[in-house]
């Protein structure tokens, strides 16, 4: 064979980068598909409809699981929330300060509650605040302590958020306030958090999510039936019924609420995304 052939035969192409990114697709795929095809096969679907789908035990939590345990639910959360947020606001301020101390106890509180599990501050809420303080009282009883309870952790969190937030307002607006007239606090408070706030909206709403679920630690500080919210009411129904239906559908409730808020955060993040561009 002479050098002229060995030029003319073709070369052998391999796959393309392409090919192989369909390739490996398509595999994958197959392997979810081959899951949950097995899954299904395997399953004793009889014992799980036994176990969790009884409609006779379903429909009589109705309306209580609504009207009592969904309500009780969101007003933890919500309270739990405004607590956060003004205990936040005031940390990330001092987080910012020039005046050191301030800056010192802002970074303590956020390195203490963020690294606590949420657990622990309700049972110091619940046991260690009246073992201090004998004779006294949290105003509002037991949302008054799960609000104080879920707003120590939220704030936490959301210090740092807002923080970050007022730190990613341009440096210019302020000057530009205070070129104006306006004194440091009211440029902070009419130019800069305003600005912030839009900012940093999608991963406060995130952190109101984590909270509705954070709310069903109230157990621990000692409820009455009324007080119950959607976790401890599913519980002592299932009890009482040996059965596990009224588990999920404590669990449906939940997702009620935190299906819609995660595409209100999704179409947020959306929109702020189009906003840079």
């Amino acid at each position: 064979m002479t050098g002229t052939d060995v030029q003319l035969q073709p070369r052998k192409k391999g796959m393309t980068r392409s090919q192989k990114r369909g390739l490996s697709r398509g595999a994958q795929y197959v392997l979810f598909v081959a899951a949950v095809v097995v899954f299904a096969l395997t399953a004793d679907w009889g014992r799980l409809k036994n176990q969790f789908a009884q409609w006779d035990i379903a429909k009589q939590m109705f309306p209580d699981v609504i009207t009592m345990a969904l309500k009780n639910t969101v007003l933890y959360t919500l309270s739990g929330f405004v607590v956060g947020l003004a205990l936040g606001m005031l940390i990330a301020l001092m987080r910012l300060s020039s005046v050191g101390p301030y800056r010192w106890v802002a970074g303590i509180y956020i390195e203490i509650f963020r690294g606590l599990p949420a657990l622990l501050i309700f049972i110091f809420i619940g046991v260690a605040v009246p073992l201090a303080f004998p004779g006294t009282e949290i105003v509002g009883g037991t949302y008054g302590k799960v609000a104080l309870a879920l707003g120590l952790v939220a704030a936490a969190y959301m210090a740092e958020t807002i923080r970050a937030g007022i730190q990613a307002v341009p440096k210019g607006q302020l000057e530009a306030a205070r070129s104006l007239g306006f004194s440091p606090a009211r440029a902070m408070i009419s130019i800069v958090i305003p600005q912030a706030f839009r900012i940093i909206l999608p991963p406060l709403t995130n952190e109101l999510v984590l909270l509705f679920k954070d709310s069903s630690l109230v157990l621990f500080l000692g409820v009455t039936l009324e007080e119950r919210e959607l976790s401890k009411y599913g519980r002592d129904l299932a009890s009482q019924t040996a059965n596990s239906t009224p588990i999920l559908v404590a669990g449906l409730c939940y997702l009620l609420v935190t299906i819609p808020l995660g595409f209100v955060v999704r179409r947020m993040e959306a929109k702020a995304q189009e906003a840079v561009k």
